[in-house]
């Protein structure tokens, strides 16, 4: 078959790179716009800080996605002219397949020692001997992230003699293990949940009648406490009720994943910057976006200076001149570039939010999460003419204050849900409907998912069991049968 050539034409959609910025701009929260506006000032030396002075560029609008004309001295400037038809700029022969506003997928180094380093220091104040050691640090460096040993013994002798030339038996293995269950945090080196807390209960050398009972739960009535079943115990143990409940107490003070504990403390609190501040001053709603989310930049006045300072130029330029012209051009567009998408993200948050806050009125109003509006992005896209993917790229990640809270804005979301009257009402008022029943239950009798669904039902809310069974899971609610308590 003969290779040809040929041409052809054809209309394809393609996004601008200004429109990627933009997007990549819309959903990122405020610390994260903080740190992308700091990269982007030290990047580009053509962007500064502060208000723009109205003499310093002559800006006008030229379409609608906000693009900044140029200013007098690059329109009376013709660059081809200046470089001349056999010029060609070192940048347009350089090849750059990634762009600063790509998504990051490398993952960040942890500082600090890890949960296995810090057994190993503590292995240092028992003298073991080389064989002992080298067994030790095995079984620590087979500990899960919760502080578990769940390898079998059988499988960990062989892999002693074929990865560290190890011959031992189950017997040692299961003698440096106590060795290891001896460290801190207490609990760690258990093979299952119930070793973790006789691991933690023996540690405290406790004699009372109390921890002797906690003792004697955890070991003959393990299954019995795992399932609530409270009265197996009673009888078992021959004690009444105060004494049992005294006796869980003590029992659920102890930490079920003690090798998290070590890790929760070298992990960083991050604070939640709102991006919308929301007041209501008698009946009226004020909504503000936050200063930290509208930055004052302009374009460098200096490098304005030095195109005019080029146009002025009547010698001809060398080719450093070219290459600095053509540098200050890249930088000049991309700062004007830039500060546009900043505008249009400021004009899109606040369009945005605004829509939602009409659309919720009341809830904002009142506070009251049951006078929530069934809404979904479609409602909000339709209403301020833009896209349901830049909504949703616009409520990723934000927050807004109200006087009832900090809220994230994907929670004013929600289906609709019909009612016997025929009314559509948001799935958030269901739950919250749910959440109050359960909190006021008997937790000696909690309710059912039966009879959760049987009181929605008598409200005017017809839901199965298996739609009030997938709320309570979604609200992090666990089954009556765990809810229960003495």
């Amino acid at each position: 078959m003969a290779l040809k050539q040929s041409l052809s034409f054809k209309l394809q959609q393609k996004l601008s790179p200004q429109q990627i910025q933009l997007m990549k701009l819309l959903q990122l929260p405020t610390v994260a716009l903080e740190q992308r506006i700091k990269e982007e000032l030290e990047s580009n030396p053509a962007l500064d800080e502060g208000k723009d002075e109205e003499d310093d560029l002559d800006i006008e609008q030229e379409d609608d996605f906000g693009r900044e004309e140029i200013s007098e001295a690059e329109k009376e400037f013709n660059f081809d002219d200046y470089l001349g038809d056999d010029d060609t700029p070192s940048y347009k022969l350089n090849i750059n397949n990634h762009s600063k506003d790509d998504d990051e997928k490398q993952v960040p180094l942890s500082g600090g020692a890890t949960f296995q380093e810090l057994l190993e220091a503590q292995l240092t104040l028992f003298n073991l001997e080389d064989d002992d050691h080298t067994i030790a640090l095995h079984l620590i460096g087979s500990l899960d992230e919760a502080g578990y040993l769940r390898r079998e013994i059988d499988a960990i002798v062989d892999d002693l003699a074929f990865t560290q030339n190890v011959i031992t038996d189950t017997t040692h293995i299961k003698k440096i293990l106590t060795i290891i269950q001896h460290l801190d945090p207490p609990g760690v080196g258990a093979r299952d949940l119930q070793e973790c807390l006789l691991i933690q209960l023996k540690r405290k050398n406790d004699h009372s009648l109390i921890m002797r009972n906690a003792v004697e739960v955890i070991e003959n009535y393990f299954d019995a406490f795992t399932k609530k079943h409270y009265n197996k115990i009673i009888d078992g143990l021959n004690i009444a009720d105060e004494d049992l409940k005294e006796v869980m107490d003590e029992i659920l003070k102890l930490n079920p994943k003690p090798g998290n504990s070590l890790s929760d403390s070298s992990k960083v609190v991050q604070h939640i910057v709102p991006d919308f501040n929301l007041t209501v001053d008698d009946g009226e709603i004020s909504l503000t976006l936050n200063g930290r989310n509208a930055p004052e930049l302009k374009v460098s006045r200096q490098y304005a200076e030095m195109m005019e300072g080029y146009k002025a130029q009547k010698d001809k330029p060398s080719q450093s001149q070219k290459d600095a012209l053509m540098f200050i051009k890249q930088k000049l567009d991309s700062a004007k570039w830039f500060i546009d998408a900043i505008k249009q993200r400021q004009h899109t948050l606040l369009s945005t939010m605004s829509a939602i806050v009409e659309y919720q009125k009341d809830y904002f109003l009142e506070g009251d999460e049951t006078l929530i509006k069934p809404m979904i992005l479609k409602d909000i896209a339709e209403e301020v003419e833009l896209d349901i993917s830049t909504i949703s790229r616009v409520v990723n990640s934000k927050y807004v204050q109200t006087p009832y809270g900090t809220f994230l804005l994907k929670t004013f979301f929600s289906e609709s849900l019909s009612t016997d009257s025929g009314e559509e009402v948001s799935t958030r008022e269901v739950k919250k409907i749910l959440q109050d029943a359960i909190d006021e239950e008997n937790k000696r009798r909690p309710l059912t998912d039966d009879k959760l669904s049987q009181l929605l039902n008598d409200k005017g809310y017809n839901i199965a069991r298996r739609t009030v069974a997938k709320y309570r899971e979604q609200l992090n609610i666990p089954v009556a049968r765990l809810r229960k308590e003495l």
